[in-house]
This record gives C-alpha cells, sequence and structure tokens, in this order.
C-alpha cells in the first residue's frame, strides 16, 4: 500500500503547475492519507476533487509486485491550498490544514 500511495504522490505532483508545487514544498510537503471502504468511495472523492478544479492522479497497478495488473489502489489529491480539498469532504477529523491526500483502498492494508 505505501508504494501505491507514492506512485499517486509522485504522478500528482508531476501533473501540479509549479507555484501550487513550490507552497506544497515551502509549507513541509504534507500528505495525509486515508483509509476507505470501496473502490465506489475512491472514485467518489476523485469527482469531487475534480468538480473544485484540484489535481487528481488515480493509480491503476502494472502488477509488478503483489497487487494483480489492473488494480485500481488509490488516488491523490492535490497539491493545492487546504481550504479547497477540505471541500472535498473527506473524512479528516482535525487533520484539515493538509495540501496533498492520498485515499488508498480498505484491503490494501
Amino acid at each position: 500500500a505505501c508504494s501505491q500511495v507514492a506512485h499517486a504522490a509522485v504522478e500528482a505532483v508531476l501533473q501540479s503547475n509549479k507555484e501550487s508545487v513550490k507552497a506544497w514544498r515551502s509549507e513541509g510537503m504534507k500528505k495525509v492519507v486515508l483509509k476507505i471502504a470501496d473502490l465506489q468511495e475512491l472514485y467518489f472523492y476523485e469527482q469531487e476533487a475534480k468538480k473544485l478544479n484540484l489535481v487528481t492522479a488515480v493509480i491503476t497497478d502494472a502488477g509488478h509486485t503483489t497487487v494483480a495488473p489492473g488494480t485500481t489502489t488509490c488516488v491523490a489529491i492535490g497539491p493545492d491550498i487546504d481550504s479547497k480539498i477540505d471541500k472535498v469532504g473527506m473524512p479528516l477529523g482535525n487533520l484539515t490544514s493538509q495540501f496533498f491526500a492520498n485515499i488508498y483502498l480498505n484491503k490494501l492494508v
């Protein structure tokens, strides 16, 4: 699961504009990882993020390790300002100042 989250984080940063990445890096490159119930929930949060014009990166594994080829494993959202990511509606509790969120499937934990 950790490698899948790393793939998502890298892909999202590569898709982001330089100013967003610069701001995120200057704030310590915070990342929040959340466990979700299923693929439906993963795509729900991805769509909510897209509605807010946030960068998203869905990762589908190539099958080189323990995950079967073609398995969707996680989505990265951001980096962007925390108040914008908070509007996605993820259950973050007290962790609402994130610039970046990775969501991965329950079965990979």
